[in-house]
């Protein structure tokens, strides 16, 4: 259904017009006279104009030109007598779509606006497209390698049991919250909560949310019109547009600020919005989902996150698992990323050795599965036979080497006490490996920062 703006001050006509498009399913605004109309068209937008050419006060010809300074693209059809055909000829050359001579037929009037709206759909479909390659290209230059859903590999109980809740997910339409740690794999599940929806054949649009400043991110959610500030020379539509009939994507949604998370809950709420610098209302039918590795709860407890827009995100919640806590899995996912990367690293490996599965085993992921994809292309690239050995492992995932292995003490400690020791011994190693950084410490050693300024001050380590 369009949007069509009838402006004439005749009545009869007026009337007659609207009701003919009305009829055939188009939304309809009138008005009484060329300043009105062009009111109309700045609070409200059209995908088509229809002007009586001869009005009191601004006529057709102004209507025209106001309405094209405020919008290029659309479609604009002038109505005129048989005795000012020649001004109407002046029209099209100002940028008029069409012109039609009074009297005139219904099915002349359905044909013409038939005609204009499928050359708005045309427009409408090139733009988008436009902007799916901009979005494409930004996504490829971030990361090379494309995402798929096929890299949810997993077989312990954990993950068959996201697996399972992404199937029962699937078939529903309602707005999903992801939580994970970072490379827990939350864009690899919102992928394939969409790819087996009914919204399938619909796009799969993503903003990453916390890479954006507010000002950016509001014009990447919700775009902009032309001149809405400074370098904006064009009309840009924003993702919720974009993702209409499919599924948008909100990454690191607890980074945005309170002004764009009131706009946000306005979206979720009535499904609609402006674009910065329009007054237009843009209604869409789009499933949201969202991620975070943040704890929600505790931003709202803060005063950080609207309480009603969690509400409105936290419909249907999945939590993913860290690596950590699914040890099991790091073998399958091992070989399942040997298969997907040996040949771009141009390796001759295609399997891994007993000694470097053990490594990754040991090893406490605090990047995840993402972090053990990079260390496999990494180790690929190093290897030099049909398996990848310890040696080939980044050092820091190989750790120490088999020669270092533990011993009994000689003392009479108690296996507490020899816990605590090793404990305070990795500890150390990982805050000076992250010369003193209490964050980078934390993450080498996959634990929160909060419990690591609890151990640091039992140790007396950075005191």
């Amino acid at each position: 259904m369009a949007r069509v703006l009838v402006i004439d001050d005749n009545d009869t006509m007026r009337d007659g017009i609207a009701h003919t498009i009305r009829r055939m399913g188009h939304e309809v605004i009138v008005a009484a006279s060329g300043r009105a109309g062009v009111g109309a068209f700045e609070r409200n937008g059209a995908d088509f104009v229809i002007s009586d050419l001869k009005m009191e006060g601004l006529d057709g010809i102004g209507v025209l030109k106001t309405i094209r300074e405020m919008d290029a693209e659309v479609p604009l059809m002038i109505v005129t007598g048989f005795g000012t055909v020649d001004t109407a000829v002046e029209a099209m050359k100002l940028g008029a779509f069409d012109f039609v001579t009074k009297p005139f037929a219904p099915e002349v009037l359905r044909l013409k606006v038939t005609s204009a709206l499928s050359l708005v759909a045309q427009q409408q479909a090139r733009e988008k497209l436009e902007r799916h390659n901009e979005i494409l290209e930004a996504e490829l230059a971030d990361r090379y390698r494309p995402v798929s859903e096929h890299d949810l590999v997993g077989e312990s109980a954990p993950m068959q049991q996201v697996l399972s809740t992404v199937a029962r997910i699937s078939a529903a339409d309602s707005t999903v919250y992801v939580y994970g740690e970072s490379g827990t794999g939350k864009e690899l599940v919102a992928r394939a909560i969409h790819r087996n929806s009914r919204r399938q054949d619909g796009p799969f649009i993503k903003v990453n949310c916390g890479a954006l400043t507010e000002t950016l991110l509001e014009s990447e959610l919700f775009g902009h019109e032309k001149g809405a500030f400074t370098h904006a020379h064009k009309r840009k539509l924003g993702r919720f547009e974009l993702a209409d009939g499919g599924t948008l994507f909100l990454d690191e949604i607890g980074d945005i600020k309170p002004a764009t998370q009131l706009k946000l809950l306005r979206v979720l709420q009535e499904r609609e919005f402006e674009r910065v610098g329009g007054e237009s209302t843009v209604k869409i039918d789009v499933r949201i989902i969202s991620a975070t590795n943040k704890d929600l709860r505790t931003l709202v407890d803060a005063g950080a996150f609207r309480e009603d827009l969690f509400y409105r995100l936290h419909v249907v919640h999945l939590a993913l698992p860290p690596l950590r806590e699914r040890p099991s899995d790091i073998e399958p996912l091992a070989h399942h990323f040997i298969t997907k990367l040996r040949a771009r690293a141009g390796s001759p490996a295609t399997t891994i050795s007993a000694d470097a599965l053990a490594a990754l085993t040991a090893y406490a992921w605090p990047g995840n599965v993402r972090e053990l994809e990079n260390a496999i292309e990494v180790s690929l690239v190093f290897a030099d036979g049909e398996a990848i050995e310890v040696d080939n492992l980044p050092a820091h995932v190989r750790g120490p080497r088999a020669a270092q292995t533990l011993a009994l003490p000689d003392d009479d400690r108690a296996l507490p006490d020899i816990l605590e020791s090793l404990e305070r011994q990795l500890i150390l190693r990982a805050y000076e490996r992250a010369e003193g950084v209490k964050t980078e410490c934390a993450r080498l050693l996959g634990v929160k920062t909060s419990a690591l300024y609890y151990k640091l001050e039992k140790y007396g380590i950075g005191q």
